[in-house]
């Protein structure tokens, strides 16, 4: 009977995410091995293939990108975009978690742009956190990200003001790629996926795999540092 009922939940568990995120639209599909899932603001060289919709809110986000990765995979898309939506009036609506739509993409490698030296501070997506940053103390609400312009002449101290908190040290590298930090106790998978993928961790301080680290700064606030 536990079996059972544990079948049930799983089965309800993994139609609620579906109902969630859905294929919205496929203009074409691409046929690609790209693994990465990267975040562009031009489209002017990229193939658009279709469209997702994400239709309920959840605090959730590894599994939602998850969700979000698959149908883009089945189309082919290797990049995406947050899609404007319209008012009546002609304006443009502020961003709803509970409801948007992202573009997808086929974008060539080399027309993809790659931010270097830069680090995005992700917070929780339930609760705000105060983090350290060169000794000085910023809150981060939930949903938000800060982003750091690292230099070679400045290192900077991050930690999480935890008594046995990590503390990061960061600094410009030549060629070094983005990073992108959840300084939380954020409910991460600790493996090898593509998506909501972990490249370091160090106690309490969790490096996200690029793909995941873009799609939670599209959809999160970010934080402008004082």
């Amino acid at each position: 009977m536990r079996k059972l009922l544990f079948l049930i939940s799983v089965f309800c568990f993994q139609f609620f995410y579906l109902q969630i995120v859905t294929l919205n639209k496929v203009e074409k599909t691409n046929d690609n091995k790209d693994k990465f899932f990267y975040l562009i603001n031009d489209a002017s060289k990229s193939e658009f293939l279709g469209e997702i919709l994400v239709n309920a809110f959840s605090n959730d986000d590894v599994a939602i990108f998850g969700d979000i990765y698959k149908k883009a995979k089945q189309v082919g898309a290797n990049s995406f975009s947050l899609k404007p939506i319209e008012n009546i009036d002609g304006t443009f609506q502020n961003f709803n978690p509970a409801y948007y739509i992202l573009n997808l993409y086929y974008t060539n490698l080399e027309n993809i742009p790659n931010e270097e030296n830069v680090a995005y501070l992700v917070s929780s997506s339930e609760k705000k956190q105060k983090i350290n940053i060169n000794n000085k103390t910023t809150e981060l609400p939930a949903r938000s990200f800060i982003k750091l312009n690292l230099n070679e002449s400045e290192v900077m101290s991050v930690s999480t003001r935890k008594l046995l908190g990590s503390t990061v040290k960061l600094s410009a590298k030549a060629g070094q790629p983005s990073l992108y930090l959840s300084l939380t106790d954020f409910k991460i998978r600790s493996n090898d996926s593509l998506y909501g993928g972990v490249n370091l961790k160090s106690g309490d301080i969790t490096g996200l795999e690029k793909s995941f680290g873009m799609f939670l700064t599209t959809i999160y606030t970010e934080q402008k540092k004082d």
